[in-house]
């Protein structure tokens, strides 16, 4: 049994961590939210928040001293929200389906690990979303910073 855990930035639906572990503890969900840390370098930017469901590893001491380190709010799910959660389980089930139940069966945790490198790298540069106007999510991104440095020269 191997566990996958996915940090997801919202606003343009990209995965900015994620980790491969062989159990469901506290580290193998912070290795994942310190790989979004480094990539995000939230530092100074209060206006972060970090969701989750009521996982004990998301609610645990080590996790939410990590997030208010890091200046991050947390925002936790309600018990049997079944919108809650409702963009990272899209993600999970896509996830499954195009990776876990189509390329399988599965030798080794290093095998899923190096899978779920190229479904991240596929799903961030890639994969049209129609939320993001039929766009990969770092070109989403890509585009909002271009027009918000287009409205400072503008300004």
């Amino acid at each position: 049994m191997v566990y996958v855990a996915f940090v997801i930035d919202v606003f343009a639906r990209r995965i900015v961590g994620w980790k491969v572990s062989a159990s469901m503890t506290t580290q193998f969900v912070l290795d994942a939210l310190e790989q979004a840390i480094w990539q995000r370098k939230p530092a100074g930017n209060r206006a972060l928040i970090h969701h989750s469901d009521r996982g004990s590893q998301y609610l645990s001491i080590r996790y939410t001293e990590r997030l208010a380190l890091a200046d991050i709010d947390a925002s936790v799910g309600t018990v049997g929200d079944s919108y809650d959660n409702a963009l990272a389980e899209t993600i999970n089930g896509l996830y499954k389906a195009e990776v876990i139940h189509h390329l399988g069966p599965w030798k080794s945790m290093a095998q899923v690990e190096w899978e779920t490198l190229r479904w991240v790298d596929w799903y961030n540069n890639r994969r049209l979303l129609a939320p993001i106007r039929y766009r990969p999510p770092a070109e989403a991104e890509r585009a909002f910073h271009a027009d918000q440095s287009r409205l400072d020269i503008a300004a």
